[in-house]
């Protein structure tokens, strides 16, 4: 007579059933963080700064180029303040003529295992430009351009909603769309003077140089090799013409 094998224990079923709720669940923030950060996209294609800023926590910073913008605040002078101004004349919104395609791909994200923080790497590619029928040209910015760039996101979940806690957008290259990328450099200005000094400014400017096109770097990888298990620790080379 045989007897059945023993099934697992209540405290197994229990055990397991919790961990695969805590797995679906980090499925779940993975996939609220990836539509929290295309939203973003959508938000800067269309010009819609505030709304972009309200993807971001309180306490959020934002580095872009060599200046670090801190807290909603300091969001609010990045976005409104200062490509408000540049791009759309002061309008929150789409203008005519303006064409600023915010694609974005590539995300790779961990989540914290108390899933109330998380980390995020993704690519963004950028078509910009005026079109020849808009009367007033913009500054500074070449009448049709690309960029490139790598994100190295931290994201924090509040009251069961993630929002941006820090947005570390890393340009590679920029380039006008006629002469392309063999022959063009970087039109992002450098930065050299801090909130309130400079009323759209920074918090702070940073030492870092942004190593840009032509200049060649990897950006820190905030995950370990998948394989090997060891933190990325190269040193910057390809720097200088």
């Amino acid at each position: 007579m045989k007897v059945a094998a023993a099934g697992p224990s209540n405290a197994e079923l229990s055990k397991r059933l919790e961990h695969a709720e805590h797995e679906i669940g980090i499925l779940q923030d993975k996939n609220a963080i990836k539509e929290l950060h295309y939203k973003y996209g959508y938000y800067i294609d269309k010009c819609m700064w505030i709304e972009a800023v309200d993807l971001f926590a309180d306490d959020c910073e934002v580095r872009f180029g060599n200046g670090i913008y801190r807290g909603k605040q300091g969001a609010h002078r990045l976005y409104v303040g200062w490509f408000q101004k540049l791009f759309t004349g002061g309008y929150n919104g789409p203008i005519y003529g303006f064409l600023l395609e915010h694609m974005m791909f590539q995300f790779i994200i961990d989540v914290a295992d108390d899933r109330k923080t998380a980390k995020a790497r993704g690519r963004g590619f950028l078509l910009g430009g005026v079109h020849k029928t808009k009367k007033d040209k913009i500054p500074g910015v070449p009448d049709q351009f690309w960029e490139g760039g790598v994100y190295e996101n931290t994201y924090v979940k509040a009251n069961g909603i993630w929002k941006i806690k820090l947005l570390n957008y890393n340009l590679t290259f920029q380039a006008d769309y006629i002469k392309g990328w063999m022959n063009d450099e970087a039109h992002i200005p450098t930065l050299t003077e801090t909130y309130p000094q400079n009323p759209n400014g920074p918090d702070e400017i940073t030492n870092e140089p942004p190593y840009v096109w032509p200049n060649s770097r990897v950006v820190p990888f905030h995950y370990p090799h998948p394989v090997t298990g060891k933190m990325w620790k190269g040193k910057i080379k390809g720097i200088g013409k």
